[in-house]
C-alpha cells in the first residue's frame, strides 16, 4: 500500500498567507519541535544580538549594491536622510533607526509566539523590502535579498556553533534555525513575483 498522495490548493498558496505557511512548514518539517529549540535559544542568542546585527551592516556596507538600498528615506523615520552613500555611514540616524528593527526582527525570531500574527510579520519582513510596503523608493533586488538571507543563515549557525552545547543539541538548533528561515526566504521572494 502506497502513501496518500496528499492534494494542496495551489491558487490559495498564493491567497492564503497563513495557508501557505502551514503548506510551507508541513512540507519542511517545522513544528512545535522546532519552534520550542528556536525560543529555548533566546537567552543565548539575545545578549549577542547587537553584535550579529554589527556584522550584518558591516557586510550590507562593504557593497555598493547593497549599501546603496539605505539612502532613501526609510518607512517610519523622520530624521535626516542622507543626501548620497558617500554621506552614510553606520552611526547616521537613520542607520541607527534600521539597525533597531533589524535587532527587533532577530529578538521576535526567538522570543515570538508563532501564531497567525507572527506568520503576518515574517511575511511584511519580505514585502517591506520592495515598493508593496513601507517606502515607495525603497526596492532592493531579490538577488540582494538572498545574499543577506544566506550570510543572516551562515551568521546563525556559526553563532549555534560557539555556544560549543552537545552535538545532538547543536544539530538540532542549526536544523530548526534552517527550516524558519527557509520559510522566511519563501517569504521574502513570494513579493518579487509578476
Amino acid at each position: 500500500m502506497g502513501n496518500e498522495l496528499k492534494k494542496i490548493d495551489e491558487a490559495r498558496l498564493e491567497s492564503d498567507l497563513q495557508y501557505r505557511f502551514g503548506y510551507l512548514a508541513e512540507f519542511i518539517g517545522f513544528g512545535a519541535d522546532d519552534i520550542k529549540i528556536i525560543t529555548g535559544a533566546a537567552p543565548l542568542l539575545a545578549p549577542l544580538v547587537p553584535g550579529l546585527v554589527d556584522a550584518v551592516y558591516n557586510k550590507l556596507f562593504s557593497y555598493e549594491c547593497t549599501k546603496r538600498h539605505f539612502v532613501p528615506k526609510q518607512s517610519g523615520y523622520e530624521g535626516a536622510v542622507p543626501e548620497n552613500m558617500d554621506a552614510l555611514s553606520q552611526d547616521h540616524e537613520m542607520i541607527k533607526f534600521r539597525k533597531g528593527h533589524l535587532a527587533k526582527y532577530l529578538e521576535k525570531l526567538v522570543t515570538g509566539a508563532y501564531d497567525a500574527k507572527m506568520v503576518e510579520y515574517l511575511d511584511f519582513v519580505g514585502k517591506m523590502h520592495t515598493p508593496k510596503a513601507g517606502s515607495a523608493k525603497l526596492d532592493v533586488p531579490l538577488v540582494q535579498m538572498n545574499a543577506l538571507m544566506g550570510f543572516v543563515a551562515d551568521a546563525v549557525n556559526a553563532t549555534i556553533f560557539g555556544f560549543k552545547l552537545d552535538c545532538e543539541t547543536t544539530q538540532a538548533a542549526i536544523r530548526s534555525f534552517s527550516k524558519l528561515l527557509w520559510i522566511q526566504n519563501d517569504l521574502i521572494t513570494r513579493h518579487y513575483q509578476n
